[in-house]
């Protein structure tokens, strides 16, 4: 079966800027769906910040397999029922893709526990990315490096916690570098943070981009069932213990009690 893949947009600036909606007529979210179409293996749709519940209801979000998430503008207009909500599905094995400057979004601060803070410039700069992982699956198919004309200036330091791969590093023509390719694994589900997509620059429509996106949802796509406990906290009993004990010394629990949060 095509792995069930969910992109997520605020869709604001293609909205309000002409500029934006010239380079994406459909959206950068529908830009990168029907990318993630051409490949069989994958069926995405969409989804956005000013539909019911963020076009995330608990049924669709229960049937995702992979969900790509952009935002820029409104990260603090995401609702944190639907954060929260996420978050749980990522434990429980559903592949998160955190697009540009979704570093800055509720549900990649959530999972990174950092400030996931950096330094930037807007000045259409060109970029040069290097795969510095060539034998990693999101890197298949691709040259040692690629260049994007004009991209929004990432720099170091990144505030994220140190990620399983580095799979690629921006060099930008001021000369900053950047960790623009990152794999993180939170519960039962991979997450992959991938840097490049300013909105007022046609990123998205580059083959290379397209290739590193189809790339990542394979590789974030978990084939196992979802965890049905992913964060639960149970309370083993005395008597189910694997080997015979007897409880000794003060308890401050009592026989079944759920336990402190």
């Amino acid at each position: 079966m095509a792995i069930n893949t969910i992109v997520w947009g605020e869709n604001v600036h293609e909205q309000s800027n002409t500029g934006v909606r010239d380079i994406y007529p459909d959206g950068m979210h529908g830009t990168i769906a029907a990318a993630l179409n051409t490949d069989a293996a994958i069926h995405a749709t969409t989804a956005t910040l000013q539909e019911p519940e963020h076009g995330l209801g608990q049924a669709r979000l229960d049937g995702c397999d992979v969900l790509l998430w952009w935002g820029h503008a409104a990260h603090g207009d995401v609702s944190d029922e639907i954060v929260e909500r996420v978050a749980l599905r990522v434990w429980e094995g559903m592949g998160l893709i955190l697009l540009h400057s979704a570093h800055f979004s509720k549900i990649f601060k959530r999972l990174m526990g950092t400030p996931c803070n950096l330094t930037w410039r807007e000045a259409g700069e060109r970029e040069r990315l290097w795969v510095t992982t060539r034998s990693h699956p999101i890197a298949a198919g691709l040259p040692d490096h690629f260049e994007l004309e004009n991209e929004e200036m990432y720099g170091e330091p990144f505030g994220v916690p140190e990620p399983l791969e580095t799979v690629f590093v921006s060099w930008f023509e001021g000369g900053e570098v950047f960790r623009s390719g990152l794999t993180y694994r939170r519960g039962a589900g991979n997450v992959f943070y991938f840097r490049p997509g300013h909105e007022t620059y046609p990123t998205y429509h580059n083959a290379h981009v397209q290739t590193v996106l189809r790339n990542a949802v394979k590789w974030a796509h978990n084939p196992q069932p979802a965890l049905s406990d992913a964060t639960d906290a149970p309370n083993v009993p005395v008597e189910r213990a694997l080997e015979p004990i007897s409880a000794r010394g003060l308890q401050l629990h009592k026989p079944g009690e759920s336990g402190l949060r």
